[in-house]
């Protein structure tokens, strides 16, 4: 009986062993496989980085080239290709620049003289289209330009040379974030990374008047005035700006100092349990935006009324010469821009958007960044032409049924003063926006009555 006991307790010994074996060996091979998988993916990433960086390469060589060529170029049509075709290299180095795994402060300067170039050739490429030779001042401009080029050039050649010889790999990068960046950089060689900075170092950006000069590409915030403030002193702003008589409960979400503009957001709860969150500047304590969710059940007020109670608001709150200009209503709620008007010239760039309650005329959302981001006094005196002499570069078909002047952005952050005419043509309403200072077509927009609002495309 003992023998018989002993033999089963051998065999259950035995079971759990091979149970356990078995379990090791899944396990084993569950790492070698997870293990092969990181191996792969690590050699993905590496592989993919370094077809950015090469192609990078590749990219500010044509900058170099393009820019050399611009340089000599005698006439305008051919001036006008070359600087096109710098336009796009610059464009595409950027996008291949930000693809790699390093943090973008450590390559500031370089993101900034590729935006620059590519802002600056094509602005140079519009004054060779218009059959406009450049000036001594442009050619200034392209050669420093050019030298940057040359130096940036040599510094990602040598660094081709380390990524070759094995020196550094991006992946130690993105393992261990910036410190490990400006550890590397030390460790590589001095005309390595550290020298794609430095080499820029003293590089502050081209100054001069056309479309994208510096001012209107650099990150200034021009509406946003005043000093850095607390989170107490934000609190008290928002009690002051919604009305402390109408807050059950608020509650901070904290500092976002990462945001365009750094704010405290806070959450509110209303006396009728409404949810409203606010957004307030650390520096000036200005509204960005508050939004409050509620339902709205009844149309009662016309669009006219919706306004003049966004435009009183605004007056409230402080912003003045503020002017209505599109609107769309959606589920009892009007969203209104208003654009800054300064004398009798529109400002679109200095925009706010107000969003009001069509049952009651409660203003429920507030957005203000195109405001903050650019508000500032302009100077609207350089007007080179009379409206009688912009109006011949209209298309004869365009029946005007008004006109005015307005300062529009660009897409490339920049502005223009423009006669500003509004037509029809085959019922079809247009603005159409000519440069007041030489007369240049600059703009075509198509107003379009959604039913819902008014909007331009």
């Amino acid at each position: 009986m003992n023998k018989l006991v002993e033999w089963k307790e051998r065999l259950k010994k035995g079971h759990m062993f091979s149970i356990i074996v078995v379990l090791l060996i899944v396990v084993a091979i569950l790492g070698f496989i997870l293990y092969k998988k990181q191996r792969e993916y690590r050699q993905a990433s590496e592989n993919s980085y370094n077809m950015a960086f090469y192609e990078l390469v590749d990219y500010v060589q044509n900058v170099e080239t393009y820019l050399a060529k611009a340089l000599i170029s005698t006439t305008p049509e051919h001036g006008a290709e070359t600087l096109t075709n710098l336009w796009r290299e610059a464009n595409l180095a950027q996008s291949y620049l930000s693809m790699l795994p390093v943090a973008s402060q450590e390559l500031e300067n370089t993101e900034k003289f590729l935006n620059q170039v590519s802002d600056y050739s094509y602005s140079l490429s519009r004054k060779n289209i218009y059959n406009e030779s450049l000036s001594e001042e442009d050619l200034t401009n392209l050669e420093e330009l050019h030298s940057y080029s040359t130096e940036l050039e040599n510094t990602l050649n040598q660094l081709s040379e380390d990524l070759n010889n094995g020196r550094f790999e991006w992946g130690e990068l993105t393992k261990k974030g910036t410190v490990a960046f400006a550890q590397q950089v030390d460790n590589i060689s001095k005309e390595s990374f550290s020298n794609l900075e430095e080499n820029f170092h003293e590089y502050s950006g081209l100054i001069y008047d056309g479309a994208y000069s510096e001012h209107m590409t650099s990150t200034e915030k021009k509406g946003l005035t005043g000093e850095d403030i607390e989170e107490n002193t934000a609190k008290g702003l928002v009690e002051e700006f919604i009305g402390k008589d109408k807050i059950k409960d608020i509650s901070s979400l904290g500092l976002s100092e990462n945001a365009t503009i750094p704010a405290y957001t806070f959450s509110i709860t209303g006396n009728n349990d409404e949810n409203i969150n606010i957004s307030i500047s650390q520096k000036g304590g200005h509204v960005i935006y508050m939004n409050t969710n509620r339902e709205v059940n009844a149309q009662i007020l016309s669009q006219e009324e919706a306004t003049q109670k966004g435009k009183e608001f605004l007056e409230n709150k402080g912003f003045n010469s503020m002017q209505e200009t599109y609107y769309i209503t959606q589920e009892g709620i009007t969203t209104i821009n208003y654009a800054y008007k300064q004398d009798d010239v529109i400002v679109y760039p200095d925009l706010i958007k107000v969003k009001v309650a069509l049952d009651n005329g409660e203003i429920l959302g507030i957005e203000t960044t195109g405001y903050l981001n650019n508000h500032t006094e302009r100077d609207i005196s350089n007007i080179q032409i009379s409206v009688e002499e912009a109006k011949e570069n209209l298309n004869p078909k365009l029946e005007l049924t008004s006109e005015g002047m307005a300062i529009i952005p660009t897409e490339w952050q920049s502005e223009i003063l423009c006669y500003e005419f509004k037509g029809k043509v085959n019922d079809k309403e247009f603005l159409v926006y000519i440069n007041a200072e030489n007369g240049r077509e600059e703009d075509i927009l198509i107003i379009t009555d959604t039913g819902n609002g008014v909007l331009t495309m």
